[in-house]
């Protein structure tokens, strides 16, 4: 082999093990800078409310990160703890009642609480299977979100179609998108998760699930011995 093109192979291998080590490291770095700034946010909310004798940076010779996050976790259960009960749903009936007589305010949080109950209660089916519908135009098909049934004065306007009310992501930022209500008919399923179609969208379709999905309770197929004939 001349000399360049064992230059160009190094080169070539030296190229090849810095991308895989890049596709190794880039997540577990941006994962862990991302996790670790959510803590520090959470902590410098609720620590400066906390009284000094149980906010341990005030006995301790060090800022123990973390902390905070506890903190707001256990808040956050004892709330929903409370208002389980009637005390509590009593307390939070007299709240809302008092928010809903401010004009700007009850419009807000009357719309935040229903995008928090429809996205996190765990009875909700929203977003819960990905399919395909044909959009913008005929032949061209995009990736949506199955949302629900579609309610309401809009499924009793629409001309006598059953239709789902969907979710259409855009590429790269799968949070922002258009709310779209499809016939049912039009609509094909998918088999592959919601995670694994947002990552297709983020990734513009660089990133696509294995298909056929395999059967985890399928046994793998033994490979035959190859055959040796005469010849061989």
């Amino acid at each position: 082999m001349s000399e360049p093109a064992k230059k160009n192979t190094a080169g070539m291998r030296l190229r090849r093990y810095f991308l895989t080590g890049l596709i190794v490291v880039a997540p577990l770095v941006i994962t862990a800078y991302l996790t670790w700034s959510f803590v520090l946010w959470v902590d410098g909310w609720v620590k400066p409310y906390l009284p000094a004798t149980y906010n341990p940076d005030t006995y301790l010779p060090f800022s123990l990160p973390g902390y905070g996050l506890l903190v707001a976790l256990v808040a956050l259960t004892m709330v929903g703890f409370l208002t389980a009960n009637l005390v509590g749903r009593t307390i939070i009936g007299f709240g809302e009642s008092l928010l809903d007589r401010m004009p700007l305010v009850r419009v807000v949080y009357k719309g935040l609480k229903q995008i928090f109950e429809t996205v996190l209660a765990e009875q909700s089916n929203s977003f819960k299977q990905a399919a395909l519908i044909e959009y913008p135009r005929k032949g061209l098909w995009s990736i949506v979100f199955i949302a629900t049934e579609t309610k309401g004065e809009v499924d009793h306007k629409l001309p006598g179609e059953d239709t789902i009310s969907v979710f259409l992501p855009t590429t790269p930022n799968p949070t922002s998108g258009f709310l779209l209500f499809v016939p049912r008919k039009d609509i094909i399923l998918l088999e592959m998760s919601v995670e694994e179609a947002a990552k297709m969208v983020i990734s513009a379709g660089l990133v696509a699930p294995k298909y056929p999905i395999p059967d985890p309770k399928a046994l793998p197929v033994k490979a035959r011995p190859k055959q040796i004939t005469a010849g061989d």
